[in-house]
């Protein structure tokens, strides 16, 4: 079946994409994937999306914004998108029931998703103390404290930003140094709030109601390795994020950490009618609001496109 647009992907920047579009009379059609309402579903209460002064809870936000696409006449499908030919228009989509979609235009908000340890804790404590994103969980943290996990740019940002509300970070390292860039480095060592523990891995999290704290194993293999208990109260993952672009990479531009490279401050891709949005094409910021005002960008180039047409 054929639509004048597409959009893949349910979190923020799709359904932002789709209010616009469905607004502009185009008659979208979204795709909601494996996860409705994307990453963000899996944290709990929101404090920093514009208009909710008391906070609001992360899936109400999203099936308020699921209503609104479908208030303005957006299809829904809570289908996943499993195969893509952007090599000429119309482009061509395969969904996971087997069907085939084709549409003038696309837009690409299939999100990124972060890289977790593997441990069955994660899943038992997620939103119980166990949050991928600092800079949105982190005000829940005042005066507690806190572990952040890895060694890179990220983890070292996080640290800094949770020590700044938290009254203790630890920083779990796996090996014996900081891979983050010299400045970095330098603010998580000169900061009095910030404990490193090098050669320390994650063994599991404990908790009646809630993340209360860590085992850890330190210089596994080695011969003073130990294991130990660290109490905290929250458990934050900064090991890297894997943008869901897979499906696309024989046709738009992606850097070397996947995330889909767009023209400028657009969200064009440069593959005409098919643009990026949110979190799939943001390597930096990673916030709702953000990717919310790039689905907004998508949907308003995709009007102009298909005008054109």
């Amino acid at each position: 079946m054929h639509h004048r647009l597409i959009i893949l992907g349910s979190g923020p920047a799709g359904y932002t994409a789709a209010i616009y579009a469905g607004r502009a009379n185009l008659a979208p059609v979204l795709l909601e994937g494996m996860q409705p309402g994307g990453q963000l579903t899996i944290t709990t209460e929101i404090e920093n999306f514009p208009g909710f002064a008391e906070g609001i809870d992360a899936n109400e936000l999203m099936d308020q914004m699921r209503q609104q696409c479908e208030r303005f006449g957006t299809t829904i499908l809570s289908n996943l998108c499993v195969k893509a030919d952007l090599s000429q228009s119309p482009y061509r989509l395969w969904l996971d029931d087997d069907s085939e979609l084709t549409c003038d235009s696309l837009i690409i908000a299939t999100g990124a998703t972060a890289k977790y340890l593997g441990l069955e804790d994660e899943k038992k404590y997620m939103g119980q103390g166990v949050s991928a994103c600092a800079t949105c969980d982190g005000f829940f943290y005042r005066k507690k404290v806190v572990a952040v996990v890895g060694g890179g740019d990220t983890a070292c940002e996080e640290a800094n930003y949770l020590a700044g509300l938290a009254s203790k970070v630890y920083l779990i390292v796996r090996k014996d140094h900081l891979r983050a860039s010299q400045i970095m480095q330098e603010r998580v060592l000169n900061n009095p709030k910030i404990e490193v523990l090098f050669l320390t891995n994650t063994l599991g999290l404990y908790g009646e109601n809630g993340v209360e704290g860590a085992h850890l194993i330190y210089n596994k293999g080695g011969e003073d390795e130990r294991t130990y208990d660290l109490p905290i109260d929250g458990f934050f993952l900064a090991i890297g994020h894997k943008p869901n672009s897979e499906l696309f990479l024989p046709w738009v531009k992606i850097n070397e950490n996947g995330y889909i490279m767009t023209e400028g401050d657009s969200p064009r891709t440069g593959i005409p009618g098919v643009y990026a949005a949110g979190d799939v094409a943001d390597p930096h910021y990673r916030q709702a609001v953000i990717a919310a005002a790039s689905g907004a960008k998508a949907a308003m180039e995709a009007e102009k496109y298909l005008q054109g047409l």
